[in-house]
């Protein structure tokens, strides 16, 4: 599963004013809060200037967080997952895109781990860390017309993908097809810049707009079989495929991201509506009960309380089930089907409740900031905005119908290729 014939560009591994990279998982917080500022500063203007987010993507590079799950002795962090969505949470508390385009990273630079063979993953990894790799993914499995030829000892993928979050702005991309006249899937990482690949720019919803997640069209891009995540050669000169439980942590792990991204942006809202209903927000004439600021009113200081004690059960919620992620990860060999369910239920719940509190804030913060905040100029919608188109990548219902069949009937969800 390595980066072959052509290598992504290499980075510039440290800039002085980062200096030295955190070495423990709150420091590395610490610094995921203070890229969160920065890109907190003109978030709205990118939003609505829809560009790609070249700069936003060097922040992540030169502040360390690109690497933070590379092992320490190819120089990255060898952080946790636990600590990896925790960064994820306060980026996207900054700025929701950028949080979802971090998140995506770390998912797909794990995919060698997920699925890979122990050579594959050691080359990646290596390859990946060292050269400062931003990783983009062209694998919504739900478009079927991506197919693979087999033309000797490799594997031509041509085809399109409608979703490729990541796109233009990454150095590798995690491509997923299937072999023709066959129902093998591979997964492989190809460079992003080759002529094979060919990014539609065609990205332009309500919100996350800064995602890079339009259409590619992908035009016989080869690799080679030893590229081929999990493949091994047989005594025949056959390629296979062996199986195991732990392939299919792909799905949680990205609806866990997911979770994680809707809990940051929602602390977000909750921070500049703070923000703007102590320093701009008046306070009602019209009632016996007078105030001299908005931020006395009762029913205020109600809602901001409301919202608060919700939002601190989402991450909560959100913690367990990153406790779930790190038992599955200790082991990866030998997880069994029940400790994978178990982790997809949890992680279910974490995920459904984030988007009920996340959207809940994202309108309910309007209440106690007025009329006012409600002028394109504040641009407080945008949080709401992100929390709501991403929310739709797939049908919360489903979600919670897997915490009811665990809860009802003790059934865990099966393994599926998306959600």
């Amino acid at each position: 599963m390595t980066v072959t014939d052509q290598t992504a560009t290499a980075e510039v591994r440290a800039v002085p004013e980062w200096g030295p990279a955190p070495t423990t998982p709150e420091a590395w917080v610490e610094r995921a809060r203070d890229v969160a500022s920065r890109l907190a500063v003109d978030a709205l203007e990118r939003d609505r200037a829809n560009q790609p987010p070249y700069a936003e993507v060097r922040l992540l590079k030169d502040s360390g967080l690109v690497t933070l799950l590379g092992p320490t002795r190819h120089g990255g962090g060898g952080q946790t997952w636990t600590t990896a969505l925790r960064v994820v949470r306060a980026v996207s508390a900054g700025d929701g895109s950028i949080g979802q385009l971090l998140g995506y990273h770390y998912l797909w630079a794990w995919a060698a781990r997920l699925v890979g063979t122990p050579e594959q993953i050691e080359a990646v990894e290596q390859q990946a860390t060292e050269n400062t790799w931003f990783f983009g993914g062209a694998v919504n499995p739900r478009d079927t017309d991506l197919t693979i030829r087999v033309e000797g000892d490799e594997l031509v993928f041509s085809g399109e993908k409608s979703f490729s979050t990541g796109g233009r702005i990454s150095d590798a991309t995690v491509l997923e097809g299937v072999i023709e006249g066959t129902e093998d899937h591979v997964f492989a990482i190809v460079p992003t810049d080759q002529p094979g690949l060919r990014f539609k720019g065609d990205w332009d919803s309500l919100g996350q707009r800064l995602t890079e997640s339009g259409g590619v069209r992908i035009d016989d891009v080869r690799v080679p079989w030893a590229a081929a995540a999990g493949y091994v050669e047989t005594p025949d000169g056959g390629h296979v495929f062996r199986p195991r439980v732990y392939n299919t942590l792909n799905v949680p792990l990205i609806q866990i991201i997911f979770a994680n991204l809707y809990v940051g942006i929602a602390e977000g809202a909750l921070t500049t509506a703070a923000t703007y209903t102590r320093e701009r927000t008046r306070a009602w004439p019209y009632t016996p009960d007078l105030k001299q600021r908005g931020s006395e009113e009762f029913y205020v200081l109600e809602t901001y309380g409301d919202l608060r004690s919700k939002l601190w059960a989402a991450e909560a919620l959100a913690e367990r089930a990153a406790t779930f992620v790190e038992a599955v990860n200790a082991h990866p060999d030998d997880v069994t089907e029940q400790e994978r369910g178990e982790a997809a239920v949890v992680i279910a719940a974490a995920k459904q409740v984030a988007i009920d509190v996340g959207l809940e804030v994202g309108t309910r913060v309007f209440e106690v900031t007025g009329a006012r905040a409600s002028a394109s100029a504040v641009g407080l919608d945008l949080f709401w905005r992100n929390i709501r188109t991403h929310s739709l990548h797939d049908p919360v219902a489903h979600k919670r119908a897997e915490v009811g069949r665990w809860t009802l009937l003790g059934e865990i969800p099966e393994p599926t290729w998306y959600t």
